[in-house]
């Protein structure tokens, strides 16, 4: 399987801190990888500077064979990569529907795309026309996930998805990101709930002081209660 996504010895320092040293890793095309690590680790700076928000101070950044690792972030979303951030990034004074056809840059709106994300997430049908500032912490990442996946994109970068949010909305995020995979999505995902993890990892990454220090197979990692504790100290289990 070809890799859609490489990070060659890429460091990223933010003011006078430098949080990645020498990030290597790809991520291989149609398949989800799981970017773990405790927290401060450097995961989101990760997503950040792959998608440009945070320049990389070296290394070298290569989607689908060409170069990102200095272009503008709105140039790299053309190239197809969408972007979740942590902070359920909504335009809240705007309706469901505007921020949906915002994020939709290649043209109008498609009806079948979006009956099969009212599929997932029933409540941003039914909010269509309200402010996305008015729903709740659950709805804006309903959203925030609509938003990136509203057209097709080769290469999804998601960070934290599932934090605080209810085990029924889990459920659907974990169908949906089933279904944007088979359809030929790849997905860069970070996430700190271990169960969502195993379900949805093809492959696994695990990061700790702006390094990546393991790589393999999710279920592998999954069967492994002494490599768990020892990469991330805990286990899978006792979070599930």
């Amino acid at each position: 399987m070809s890799d859609l996504l490489t990070l060659s010895g890429v460091h990223t320092h933010i003011g006078r801190y430098h949080i990645l040293h020498g990030v290597d890793f790809a991520v291989a095309k149609g398949e989800t990888t799981m970017l773990l690590g405790r927290n401060g680790a450097g995961k989101t700076t990760t997503l950040r500077t792959i998608m440009g928000l945070w320049p990389a101070s070296s290394g070298q950044i290569t989607l689908a064979g060409q170069r990102i690792e200095q272009q503008a972030t709105p140039d790299i979303a053309r190239l197809g990569v969408g972007y979740v951030p942590e902070s359920m990034a909504v335009f809240s004074d705007l309706t469901v529907k505007e921020n949906l056809i915002l994020a939709a840059r290649d043209g109008p709106l498609d009806d079948n795309r979006l009956e099969w994300i009212f599929g997932f997430f029933p409540a941003l049908k039914r909010f269509w026309l309200s402010r996305a500032g008015s729903l709740s912490g659950g709805q804006k990442q309903m959203l925030s996930i609509a938003r990136a996946v509203v057209e097709p994109r080769k290469l999804l970068l998601i960070d934290e998805p599932t934090k605080g949010l209810a085990p029924a909305i889990i459920v659907a995020l974990i169908e949906c990101f089933a279904e944007i995979k088979r359809r030929g999505a790849t997905i860069l995902l970070v996430e700190q709930n271990f169960h969502v993890a195993e379900q949805i990892g093809d492959t696994v990454l695990v990061m700790d002081n702006g390094k990546i220090i393991h790589r393999g197979d999710m279920t592998a990692l999954a069967n492994n209660t002494a490599l768990q504790e020892r990469l991330l100290g805990l286990s899978l289990e006792a979070h599930q």
